[in-house]
C-alpha cells in the first residue's frame, strides 16, 4: 500500500530551493495579513465560562435572575467591608454612614439605595431617621450607652445579625468586622447586566473608584468588594503573568538557542520564525472571533516548543548534509526530503492530541484544543517551508555579507562524548531489548495504576492570585512586578469571619406553581429524614431555610398571620395547604416581605430550599446528596444547584475531559501512526513500535501528578493529551530517522546514527523548550505554574523514553519484519519475506 509521496516532497524541494524570495514574501505578506487579527483579540476570564450549559450552573442563573439576593455580590451590588477593633462603637458606625454617604453623593455611581449595621443602629435610635444625613446625626448625637442599648434591641433581628462577623458579642455590643451593601442601578448606556466573570464586568470601574473615594475622604480600614473587583483581577492576573513569563521565556529560549546553533544568522532565523508562529496563531485567534481565555497563556509556550523542535531539526540536518561535502542546495533538499516527511508526521500526531480536547464539555478547553491544533499546523508551515527556504536565501549570499560564521556543525556528531552518552539506550537494545522493553511496559502498568488516585478540582481561586506573592516576583522591577493583590485575601475573611455554617450549603431550585395545594407540604416533606451529609436541625429534619421556614417563623412573630396559617393547614403541621395566594400575599406585604422575595419567586412559579451541609461531608459527598435529594423527594421539577454543586459538576466534566482526551488522542494516534507509516513506508507495525514511549511517556505524568499532588483542574485537565502531542514528536524523529538509516545499513549500525545525530537534535529540542514552557512556574497563578511544571516533566520524559526505550523497540520490530540484523532494510538476503518491495531500495528519503 505504499504510497508515492515523493512528488508532493520534491514540489516543496524546487519551491525552497528555487524560488526561495518568492517563498518569503509570500510568508511576509500572510504574516501581516494575520497581524491585522491581533487587534480582535478579546479576553475571557473567570469560572462561569467554565459552567456553560451544566443544568446546575443553570439553575442558579435563574435564581440570581428570579431572587433578591441579600449579601452576596451582584452585577449590581458593592459591598464594603469594614474592619476595626469594633466596628459597633460610635466612631466605626459613623465611618460606615459617611462611607454610605459619599458614594451616594456621587452621580457616577449610580447609587439607588445602601445598607448596613449602622443604618439599623441609627433608626433604632431615632426612627425618624430615614435619609443617611439623617442617620448620621443620630448617631453624632447619641451617647454611648444608647448605642449599645440600640445594638442589644438587634441582636435577634437576622438583617442585623448577618451583616456582622461570627464574633458579634451581644452583651459587650461588639463585632470585629461588617458588611455594608451599595445598590447600583446602571444605566443600559454603561451595561448594567452581565456576570462580571468575563473580564469586562460593567461593575470594575464602578467598585475600583468607589474604593478610591472611600480612601480620600474617610480614614478607615474599609473594603470595596464586589464582582467587578474579581472580574479586574482576574484580568490582571493573566497580564501580570504574560509580563513575567513571557521575557524569561524569551531569555531562557534564546541562551538555549545560542548553544543549538551557535550562528548569528541562524538564530535569527529561529527567533523570526517562532515570532511568525505566535503571530499567525494569535491573529487567526482574532479573526476566527475566540476569545482568550486563561488555559491559552500556555498556547505560546507550546508553539515555541514545537516551532523550537522543528528548528534545531531543520538546521542540525541541513548542516549534516553539508558536512559531507554538498553544496547549499544539495544539502537543503536531502534535508526536506526527509524532514518534511517527518514534520508531517509529528503535525498530524500533535495537532490530533489537541484535537482530542473537542471532546470536552468545557468551552474553554475546546477553544484551546482548536487553538493549540491550528497553531501547530501553522508551526508545520513556517518551519518546514518558510525555515528552509530563508537558509537557502541566506547562506547563498553569507559569503558576500560581513557577518561571522561561528559554527556550522551539526549536535551530537559520531564520537563525541555527548554521543556516546545519546547512545546508551543502543546498548542497552544490544544487550538485553526484551528485558528493557517488558521493564518500560511494566513501569507503565504500575505508574498508571498509582495515577488512579488523582485527585480533581475546581474552585473561583484557581484563576486568582495567591493570598501572598512570593517575594522573588514582588522584588521584580516594573513592568514586571505583579500588582498588589487583594480578591483572595477578602474572600478569605469573608469565608472565616461570615460563614456560620461551616460546611457550607446546596441549593434546591424547584420549578411548578406554587399555588398548588400541594405545594409547601412538597417542600416541606423533602427535608424529611435527610441524607447524612445535611446538618438535621432535629426530629429527623433537615435544617434548611425555605418560603416554608420563612412562613413558619413569620407565623410565630405574628398571631395574625399564624391563625391564618392555622386555618389553612389541614394536617396541623405548621404548613398551610389551602388558599396560598392569599398566604403569599400577606407574607409579602409583612416586614418579612423582602426575606421572602429570596425563596419564592414573584409569579410564585418557583422557589429555592437552602439546605446547611455538614462540615465533614466533601464536596462530592454534598453534591450526590443534594442530587439524589432533587430527584427523589420531588414531584416538581427540582435541580441541584449552588456553587458547591457547580463547582463540582466543572471538577468532574473536567476529569471526564482528562480522560476521554487521552482515550481520544491514543486512539486515533494509534490509527494515524499506522496508516501513515503503512502509506509511506509499507510498515503498519512501526506505528505501534512508534507509540511505546508515549505509553511509558503518559503513564509517568500521571504518577508524577499523584506524587506531586498536583490535581487535575481547569488547567492540568489537557496534560495528557498534550503529553501525547508533544512527546510524540521525539519518538517520530528517531523512528523516521531510523528506517532512513536502516535501509542501507545493519541494525545497529542504523540506529546508532539514528540516535545519535537526532538524538543530538532532540537533545537541544528538549532543553530548550523544557525549560522554556518550565518558566510558567514564574507565573502569578500557581495552577499555571503546576501546568508549566507538568509540561517540562513530560517533555522530558518523552525525550528519555525515546532515547532509552524505543531503541530495544525497534530492535524487536525488526527482529520480527526483516529477520536479518546484519541485512539492510528490504535487502533480497533478508529471511522475514515482511519487507521486500524493491521500493525500499531507494536512497534515503
Amino acid at each position: 500500500m505504499q504510497f508515492d509521496y515523493q512528488r508532493f516532497v520534491d514540489w516543496a524541494d524546487d519551491k525552497i530551493v528555487n524560488y526561495s524570495t518568492r517563498v518569503i514574501l509570500t510568508f511576509l505578506l500572510v504574516t501581516a495579513l494575520f497581524a491585522v487579527g491581533l487587534g480582535g483579540v478579546s479576553t475571557e476570564s473567570g469560572t462561569q465560562q467554565f459552567a456553560e450549559d451544566i443544568p446546575a450552573a443553570d439553575a442558579l442563573e435563574r435564581i440570581e435572575n428570579e431572587f433578591l439576593p441579600v449579601f452576596s455580590p451582584s452585577p449590581g451590588s458593592t459591598q464594603l467591608v469594614q474592619k476595626d477593633a469594633n466596628v459597633l462603637s460610635k466612631q466605626s458606625l459613623l465611618a460606615m454612614l459617611r462611607a454610605q454617604e459619599a458614594l451616594e453623593d456621587r452621580n457616577d455611581m449610580y447609587v439607588t439605595e445602601t445598607s448596613s449595621a449602622a443604618s439599623i443602629v441609627a433608626q433604632t435610635i431615632d426612627p425618624s431617621a430615614t435619609t443617611l444625613e439623617e442617620q448620621i446625626i443620630a448617631l453624632e448625637r447619641a451617647t454611648g450607652s444608647e448605642i449599645r442599648r440600640a445594638v442589644r434591641e438587634n441582636a435577634d433581628n437576622p438583617g442585623f445579625t448577618g451583616t456582622l462577623s461570627n464574633d458579634f458579642n451581644r452583651k459587650a455590643a461588639s463585632a470585629s468586622s461588617t458588611i455594608g451593601v451599595v445598590t447600583h442601578d446602571l444605566p443600559q448606556d454603561v451595561g448594567g447586566g452581565g456576570s462580571g466573570q468575563s473580564g469586562d464586568s460593567p461593575m470594575t470601574p464602578i467598585q475600583n473608584q468607589a474604593q478610591r473615594i472611600i480612601d480620600a475622604e474617610l480614614d478607615a480600614d474599609i473594603t470595596v468588594f464586589g464582582s467587578g473587583i474579581i472580574a479586574d483581577e482576574f484580568g490582571t492576573v493573566v497580564t501580570d503573568s504574560l509580563l513575567i513569563v513571557t521575557p524569561a521565556a524569551v531569555l531562557l529560549i534564546v541562551g538555549f538557542l545560542v548553544v543549538a546553533y551557535r550562528d548569528l544568522l541562524d538564530l535569527l532565523l529561529g527567533v523570526i520564525s517562532l515570532g511568525m508562529a505566535v503571530i499567525w496563531t494569535f491573529g487567526f485567534l482574532g479573526l476566527a472571533g475566540i476569545p482568550f481565555n486563561q488555559i491559552m497563556i500556555s498556547v505560546p509556550p507550546l508553539l515555541l516548543a514545537v516551532g523550537i523542535d522543528f528548528g534545531i531539526h531543520a538546521i542540525n540536518r541541513y548542516r549534516e548534509d553539508r558536512a559531507t561535502g554538498l553544496d547549499v542546495e544539495e544539502a537543503m533538499t536531502v534535508a526536506t526530503d526527509q524532514l518534511l516527511v517527518a514534520f508531517f508526521i509529528v503535525t498530524g500526531t500533535t495537532v490530533i492530541g489537541f484535537l482530542s480536547n473537542l471532546a470536552s464539555d468545557l468551552p474553554p478547553i475546546r477553544d484551546f484544543g482548536i487553538v493549540a491544533g491550528v497553531g501547530i499546523i501553522f508551526t508545520f508551515l513556517i518551519f518546514g517551508i518558510f525555515l528552509p527556504a530563508a537558509k537557502v536565501w541566506l547562506d547563498r549570499r553569507r559569503e558576500g555579507w560581513p557577518i561571522p560564521t561561528f559554527s556550522q556543525r551539526p549536535l551530537g556528531e559520531e564520537g563525541s562524548s555527548l554521543g556516546q552518552v545519546l547512545s546508551i539506550g543502543v546498548t542497552l537494545a544490544r544487550k538485553a531489548p526484551v528485558v528493557i522493553l517488558i521493564l518500560g511496559l511494566v513501569f507503565s502498568a504500575g505508574a498508571g495504576v498509582y495515577a488512579t488516585g488523582v485527585d480533581t478540582s475546581f474552585s473561583q481561586e484557581d484563576f486568582l492570585p495567591p493570598e501572598e506573592v512570593s517575594p522573588l516576583l514582588k522584588s521584580l522591577p516594573e513592568p514586571f512586578a505583579p500588582s498588589d493583590y487583594g480578591v483572595v485575601a477578602t474572600l478569605n475573611f469573608l469565608e472565616d469571619r461570615f460563614t456560620r455554617t461551616q460546611g457550607g450549603s446546596v441549593t434546591i431550585y424547584v420549578e411548578g406553581r406554587m399555588e398548588n395545594d400541594a405545594a409547601l407540604e412538597e417542600l416541606y416533606r423533602a427535608g424529611e429524614n435527610p441524607p447524612e451529609e445535611f446538618v438535621d436541625a432535629g426530629d429527623r429534619r433537615a435544617e434548611a431555610t425555605s418560603i416554608v421556614t420563612i412562613i413558619q417563623d413569620h407565623a410565630e412573630q405574628n398571631p395574625e398571620f399564624a391563625a391564618l396559617v392555622e386555618r389553612n393547614d389541614r394536617n396541623d403541621n405548621g404548613v398551610p395547604d389551602d388558599s396560598l395566594p392569599t398566604i403569599y400575599r400577606e407574607l409579602e406585604q409583612s416586614s418579612v416581605g423582602d426575606r421572602a422575595s429570596q425563596y419564592l419567586a414573584n409569579d410564585h412559579r418557583s422557589a429555592r430550599i437552602v439546605y446547611s451541609i455538614s462540615a465533614d461531608a466533601s464536596n462530592s459527598e454534598a453534591t450526590i446528596a443534594a442530587r439524589e435529594v432533587a430527584s427523589e423527594r420531588f414531584r416538581m421539577d427540582a435541580t441541584a444547584t449552588g456553587n458547591t454543586v457547580v463547582f463540582q459538576a466543572v471538577s468532574d466534566l473536567i476529569f471526564e475531559s482528562a480522560v476521554t482526551s487521552l482515550a481520544i488522542a491514543l486512539g486515533l494516534t494509534v490509527v494515524f501512526l499506522v496508516v501513515v507509516y503503512w502509506i509511506l513506508e509499507d510498515f503498519p507495525s512501526l506505528g505501534v513500535a512508534n507509540l511505546v514511549p508515549i505509553v511509558v511517556s503518559v503513564s509517568a505524568v500521571a504518577g508524577t501528578m499523584r506524587a506531586l499532588g498536583i490535581s487535575f483542574n481547569a488547567f492540568t485537565a489537557t496534560i495528557l493529551s498534550l503529553t501525547i502531542g508533544l512527546g510524540i514528536d521525539y519518538s517520530v524523529h528517531v523512528v523516521h530517522r531510523f528506517i532512513d538509516e536502516r535501509r542501507e545499513r545493519p541494525l545497529f549500525e542504523a540506529l546508532e546514527r539514528t540516535v545519535v545525530g537526532t538524538g543530538g537534535a532532540l537533545l537541544g529540542s528538549m532543553a530548550t523548550t523544557a525549560f522554556g514552557i518550565g518558566v510558567l512556574v514564574l507565573a502569578v497563578l500557581s495552577v499555571l505554574g503546576q501546568f508549566g511544571v507538568l509540561t517540562a516533566i513530560s517533555i522530558v520524559y518523552s525525550f528519555l523514553a525515546s532515547l532509552l526505550i524505543l531503541p530495544s523497540a525497534l530492535v524487536l520490530w525488526d527482529w520480527v519484519v526483516n529477520g536479518d540484523p546484519e541485512s539492510p532494510l528490504g535487502h533480497p538476503d533478508n529471511q522475514s519475506g515482511a519487507a521486500e518491495d524493491d521500493s525500499h531500495d531507494s536512497a534515503p528519503l
